[in-house]
């Protein structure tokens, strides 16, 4: 199989909001966030979408990340983005850095734009970071509503079928 590469998702979260719940089994979250970005690469435009992720009890955040690309053409994409935001340990914090979290994802796609009906049988993957938020041009304003709390980047990739060859590679 091989990679190659769609584009790059850049997005915040401006608006969110929360639930808790602990019991005897321990304690979980389901969140709802809307998401505000930009998409470069084979694809181009602004992104809006809306992410309910649960986080596990071993602090594991399960991504349902659903929107549209609006691209700079005119046409519309819909998306939809599985995965999962990796919890802090020292061994992924060595990889990530201890201010980012892993972030890996499938990606599917839907368009009626001639432009772009080809992703509509794409398997798309992804990975890329959960990161601190972006440090704002101004100072902020007081009175302003609190600004987005994290960063996140996607790379995604469209995954490209190959024959399978005759035996598996033995394993080491």
């Amino acid at each position: 199989m091989q990679l190659k590469p769609l584009y790059r998702l850049q997005f915040v979260y401006p608006r969110d909001w929360e639930v808790d719940i602990a019991g005897p089994g321990g304690h979980e979250q389901q969140v709802f966030l809307l998401a505000e970005g930009t998409v470069e690469g084979r694809l181009q435009g602004r992104f809006h979408g809306a992410n309910y992720p649960r986080r596990r009890t071993d602090r594991t955040a399960v991504t349902d990340l659903r929107g549209a690309i609006e691209c700079s053409d005119g046409a519309t994409v819909l998306v939809e983005y599985r995965g999962f935001g990796r919890a802090h340990t020292p061994e992924n914090d060595r990889v990530a850095g201890a201010d980012r979290r892993e972030w890996v994802a499938t990606a599917f796609h839907l368009s009626d734009h001639e432009n772009y009906r080809w992703l509509n049988d794409v398997v798309g993957v992804g990975t890329g970071h959960v990161g601190p938020p972006p440090s704002p041009a101004d100072p902020p304003d007081p009175r302003a509503v609190p600004g987005p709390q994290a960063s996140l980047l996607l790379d995604v990739a469209e995954l490209v079928w190959e024959p399978a060859p005759p035996a598996f590679p033995p394993r080491d």
